[in-house]
């Protein structure tokens, strides 16, 4: 602990008055900064009063010197007098070296700030675990966000100009004319459903919405496989209702094609093994990770992602049952910041998330079933972070316990419709599928593939 006493916090005075000094010299120079630096990321209470005032200044539009800015300081209460303050700005702008390596010393004062940054929230992690009050899961949850809230003042980017991003833009281009089969993000692996998306973008956060038993988990978990398969990158699956056995369980179903009830009971027919050895050699071969944690939180979910090699997508199950894993006493906020967070991993990583949203019961209440935007549960944020919502429908989920509509209902078995309600990219539109219940699998249809407006 005597040690800890005799430390001093990171800091380089050095670089806080290069910084000052060179905006003094060249008032334009504030604009490199502005991106970068905040007026508490200066040690000295001094500097941070300092470019409070440089930053009123340049708001306002009004020239910066010595004797300007020292009558805002004044002005600010900063300083007594002028006199008291002149000196040493004065001092600054003579001990800059070279007022053009602006964003370097503020870089240096960025980065310093970080660190003391991150040695209070140690500090404060430390705090809590010894303080032992509350539940250990949040403590971690609070302990996470710490470290997440400084990352996130961590990544700033500045403009770039539109000439650099059309070189990009246009590589890319040429890059996919002359391989259309190598996209940059990843296909659904059903072609009418791909048809219309054409992919999950890099950075997509994919909404499935469907009320409860429409089979939102199944439809996941069959796109999960297949980019798996297809990409051989990995799949991280985040299972926040079912453990990781039921959900191996329901894929191994799907992809045998062996009722699941059986699988779940036991009674497994002698021609059922092959296929079963088959499809869990294939699946043992794909490389899928599971989370069964419940109410995970963004923050742990960013967390155990980054440690994730050769990352393809992300799936979670379901968006309702994740906690923020911040203390917001409102339902609605709390989903509206799970979601917006989720879009932000997703930009971050720099891969498609695809989440399962609970539907609200609106759809019940209407004449016509089929879900809509507004009808996503406890937030209209979602509809507004997601990229892409899909909604599922299926006439035989209304009809099959109504006596009256039993031929209507034989007529919708083993058939879905896959809604694209918001695409940011493209077409919307609707997406006649296959499924089939015993195997909790969707599928395309041959024939009957269609868009419809």
């Amino acid at each position: 602990m005597a040690v800890d006493l005799l430390r001093k916090l990171p800091m380089s005075l050095e670089a806080e008055q290069a910084v000052l000094g060179a905006i003094l010299i060249k008032p334009e120079a504030f604009t490199e900064v502005t991106g970068i630096l905040h007026a508490e990321d200066f040690y000295l209470d001094e500097h941070k009063k300092i470019f409070n005032a440089l930053q009123s200044m340049f708001l306002s539009s009004q020239s910066v010197d010595t004797v300007t800015l020292v009558n805002t300081l004044v002005a600010q209460g900063a300083y007594r007098d002028s006199e008291s303050g002149i000196t040493y700005l004065a001092a600054l702008a003579e001990a800059v070296p070279s007022a053009s390596n602006i964003k370097d010393y503020a870089k240096i004062v960025h980065d310093k700030a970080i660190l003391r940054a991150l040695i209070s929230a140690c500090d404060g992690i430390s705090a809590d675990a010894y303080s032992e009050e509350g539940e250990v899961e949040q403590i971690l949850d609070a302990s996470a966000q710490r470290i997440f809230d400084i990352a996130q003042k961590k990544d700033s980017r500045e403009f770039k100009h539109i000439r650099d991003v059309m070189q990009d833009v246009y590589r890319q281009l040429q890059e996919l004319s002359e391989h259309p089969d190598q996209i940059t993000g990843v296909r659904t692996g059903f072609s009418a459903l791909d048809s219309v998306l054409v992919q999950l973008g890099v950075g997509d956060l994919v909404l499935i919405g469907a009320r409860p038993g429409m089979g939102k988990t199944s439809f996941a978990m069959n796109i999960a496989v297949e980019v798996a398969k297809n990409t051989k990158k990995a799949v991280a699956c985040f299972s926040l209702e079912m453990s990781a056995e039921q959900l191996a369980l329901r894929m191994l179903s799907s992809e045998a094609l062996v009722d699941s009830r059986a699988l779940r009971s036991g009674r497994i027919l002698p021609e059922d093994w092959q296929r079963l050895a088959d499809a869990t050699n294939m699946l043992a071969e794909c490389d899928i990770l599971i989370d069964d944690t419940t109410g995970i939180s963004p923050t742990d979910m960013k967390a155990k992602l980054r440690r994730v090699e050769n990352l393809g997508m992300v799936v979670v199950d379901y968006l309702q049952l994740m906690q923020s894993g911040r203390n917001i006493d409102n339902r609605v906020q709390e989903v509206s910041d799970i979601s917006r967070n989720l879009k932000i991993m997703a930009k971050d990583l720099g891969v498609p998330v695809l989440c399962c949203a609970q539907l609200s019961r609106g759809p019940e209440s209407r004449t016509s079933k089929k879900p809509m935007l507004s009808d996503l549960r406890d937030s209209g944020a979602i509809e507004q972070d997601a990229d892409i919502v899909l909604f599922l429908y299926r006439d035989e989920y209304y009809k099959e316990n109504d006596a009256s509509a039993a031929k209507a209902a034989a007529e919708a078995a083993n058939t879905a419709e896959i809604i694209v309600a918001k695409n940011r990219h493209g077409a919307v539109g609707s997406v006649a599928m296959g499924w089939n219940a015993q195997f909790t699998k969707f599928r395309t249809l041959d024939e009957t593939d269609r868009v419809e407006p």
